[in-house]
């Protein structure tokens, strides 16, 4: 039987089946939102989130990650040049990251950009090196050789710096044994950078609440409860040892957990109590950790070998291998909001990953911002409630020191002397306490020495050249400074306008001068002063809260760090300064921060055996903050404010989203801000539930030598605000030039 042939292939044969091709789109980490399409070789393997290698523009490659792959004709594609090795994006993490996207209107590469942290492929793997006795004494003994072989004795591998420190030698020394053949060299194994948490290492004694706040937790971490938890508590309640329970039971499943921190890098009293309940400290992840350590604890979570990771607001882009649980501690800080480039919340952006993940989120506060509060109360979240402090401790009693004299009500006798800012009742209250040797607290959230100088001849005041905000005082560093861009100047003697010498004033307090002002009226005690630009960076810091917990001062005076948390047991008196510093901001949310400032601060005497007091020098003893503060009632306040915002349809009511335009030309910036708002005219702005404000000027117009316009967007919550976001500027003017337009879904600042 004969076949008809075309080619090599008989007619009436089934050819063998050619090999599907298939093309991956990959997302590369830039501000671009495309997926670029790319053909997969043929025999080259590549699961969904795998990081390979393309090229990217003319002559350059890049390494992406595969956002998906599907058969298909590759065309004239280029291809993938080969895997890159590194973590899988899991399924649930690239849609974490689609799912940030398409909230914050940022492109997908951008938001690739924080998770995808790439090692130095430069920089090979470290050896270290150890030294162990292993041959005969030397020919020639001295002292310093007869102490180097008893630190030695036993067989065990030292590090050389060890080893010498052991025995008070140089590294000469020991260099000279190894010479001889009395020690050798070996490679050492590799350390064990975050070893495991023990869950049973020192279990913690709750009390009633505590452990049915725990139970709850324990609960939903063993069901894979992919809800979100209000963990609320007065300062000092053991807020900590109840998520730490959720931590333990995670550790016992066997899966992982992420604890957001607002301020990691000051956080070793956080650590040390992680390590009192597990054994060891946590993996830590924020922008100081970096070279080898931050590629093994990238590594390390990717693997599932890393259990417990402690972090700042990035830690929630990284690639957990099984997460179990999220934490966000101290939830109501502004500082889990991103500002710049890709502006997300963190505390929000956990829940939602949380969600995705399929694992409980516990925001953990004890002045909760309204919006969680409200989730609470809708059922939204489920609330757990610390009424007490923990061990039956009392909370401090909280007392107004009026500061507007006895003319406009107060006591005469209340306001500070002559150029002081500590006002007789906090003077006397300091003193007493310190004569029982118990230690003081004054805050003043205000950095450097004043927010102001000015020329008592002509003036002049002193601005920064980059910003339209006025140079604050640092006697310490002898400087002016700019706190928007970090400009620096020297302080002058004379006056850059008219040229008087020593006519220049410094205006408003900050803590270098109250620190100044301590000096004089308590001479011979020992003071701290704590504040985030003090020359000596995180290492001085953690010193000096280690110094103020063990009790080696009499006096601390501090920015808003010190609020934040830390636990001093020998504390009882908080003086508050300037407690009305935020009530005349333009920000809506600006009563509630100075509530939550203040009852924090606040909250820091009284935590040790010994009860505890605050006093508060204050301007307007009857604004509802300051009330609520003194009477006690946190109740009423969140309330009256949780109304005004349901009233004015703010968040969580309703939803706002800004529009910063920005351009070192005062004229592009706003004629660009205009043109956009005559795009939104033009589309259907007549929907009740959407209102466009401005264009007007930030109220700090220029920052860093930008010029700056708003835009803001107001809607019903329910309104698809991105959508519209979306398509206004689609068809909207494209910025020309130098231009910046940055969106912000749901602003914190408005500055």
């Amino acid at each position: 039987m004969s076949f008809a042939t075309t080619g090599t292939t008989p007619i009436g044969v089934a050819a063998a089946a050619a090999p599907a091709r298939r093309v991956a789109d990959v997302i590369i980490p830039l501000a671009l939102d495309t997926a670029y399409s790319y053909a997969v070789p043929a025999g080259m393997e590549l699961l969904p989130g795998a990081q390979v290698r393309v090229p990217f523009g003319p002559r350059r490659e890049a390494i992406g990650v595969v956002w998906g792959l599907r058969a298909g004709d590759p065309g004239n594609l280029k291809q993938v040049i080969e895997p890159a090795g590194g973590p899988v994006f899991s399924d649930n993490l690239r849609s974490f990251l689609d799912w940030v996207a398409r909230w914050t209107l940022a492109p997908r590469g951008s938001v690739l950009a924080m998770a995808l942290k790439r090692p130095d492929e430069e920089r090979g793997e470290v050896i270290r090196v150890g030294i162990r006795l292993a041959g005969p004494p030397p020919k020639r003994m001295t002292p310093a050789r007869s102490r180097v072989i008893a630190a030695a004795e036993g067989g065990l591998l030292h590090g050389k710096s060890d080893l010498a420190r052991a025995a008070g030698v140089s590294a000469g020394v020991i260099d000279g044994l190894v010479d001889e053949g009395t020690l050798e060299t070996c490679v050492m194994p590799p350390e064990n950078l975050f070893p495991p948490p023990d869950p049973d290492h020192a279990v913690t004694q709750l009390g009633p609440a505590q452990e049915a706040a725990a139970r709850n937790l324990r609960e939903a971490v063993a069901a894979h409860d992919a809800g979100a938890f209000l963990l609320e508590g007065v300062t000092g309640s053991g807020k900590t040892e109840v998520y730490f329970e959720a931590v333990a039971e995670t550790l016992r499943a066997g899966r992982q957990s992420l604890i957001l921190v607002p301020e990691i890098a000051l956080t070793a009293q956080f650590l040390d109590r992680f390590a009192q309940r597990f054994g060891v400290r946590p993996a830590v992840w924020h922008s100081g950790v970096t070279g080898r350590k931050r590629e093994k604890l990238y590594a390390g979570l990717a693997s599932g070998e890393v259990r417990v990771v402690a972090g700042a607001r990035s830690a929630l882009f990284l690639p957990y291998a099984d997460l179990g649980l999220i934490v966000v501690d101290e939830e109501h800080e502004a500082a889990y909001k991103q500002e710049d480039g890709v502006h997300y919340h963190a505390r929000d952006m956990a829940v939602v990953r949380g969600r995705i993940d399929g694992c409980p989120v516990v925001l953990a506060s004890a002045t909760p911002t309204i919006e969680t509060r409200v989730n609470a109360a809708q059922e939204r979240y489920r609330h757990l409630i610390l009424p007490e402090r923990y061990g039956g401790r009392t909370l401090p009693a909280i007392t107004a020191v009026d500061l507007r004299g006895a003319k406009a009500g107060g006591k005469s006798d209340d306001k500070p002397e002559g150029d002081g800012w500590i006002s007789p009742p906090l003077a006397a209250a300091i003193e007493e306490t310190m004569a029982r040797g118990e230690q003081a607290l004054i805050f003043l959230n205000r950095r450097g020495y004043a927010p102001l100088t000015l020329c008592r001849a002509c003036g002049h005041r002193y601005e920064c050249p980059n910003c339209s905000a006025w140079l604050v005082d640092h006697r310490f560093r002898r400087a002016l400074v700019c706190h928007h861009c970090g400009h620096v100047a020297r302080r002058p003697s004379a006056c850059e306008a008219c040229g008087t010498v020593d006519a220049l004033a410094a205006c408003g307090p900050g803590v270098e001068r109250i620190a100044e002002e301590v000096a004089t009226r308590f001479p011979g005690k020992r003071a701290i002063t704590l504040s985030s630009d003090f020359p000596g960076g995180t290492e001085r810091m953690r010193r000096e809260l280690a110094d103020i917990a063990a009790g080696k001062c009499d006096i601390v005076i501090g920015t808003q760090l010190v609020a934040k948390g830390h636990n001093f047991p020998g504390m009882t008196l908080v003086g508050v300064i300037d407690a009305d510093i935020g009530l005349s901001s333009g920000d809506p949310r600006a009563a509630e921060r100075t509530f939550q400032l203040l009852q924090q601060v606040t909250g820091r005497a009284g935590r040790g055996e010994k009860a505890g007091r605050a006093l508060v020098q204050t301007y307007q003893p009857e604004h509802p903050v300051i009330a609520a503060l003194i009477s006690g009632d946190a109740e009423r306040f969140y309330a009256q404010e949780t109304e005004n915002r349901r009233l004015a349809g703010l968040p969580p009511f309703g939803r706002l989203a800004s529009l910063i335009i920005s351009s070192r030309h005062r004229e592009q910036a706003e004629a660009h801000a205009r043109a956009l708002a005559r795009a939104a005219h033009a589309m259907d702005l007549r929907d009740p539930r959407l209102t466009l404000l401005g264009p007007a000027e930030a109220p700090i117009i220029l920052i860093r030598g930008r010029y700056r316009y708003r835009l803001l967007l107001k809607s019903a919550r329910e309104f698809d605000l991105q959508s519209f976001i979306r398509d206004w500027l689609a068809g909207a003017p494209k910025p020309r030039g130098d231009i910046r337009v940055q969106v912000d879904i749901d602003p914190q600042s408005f500055f």
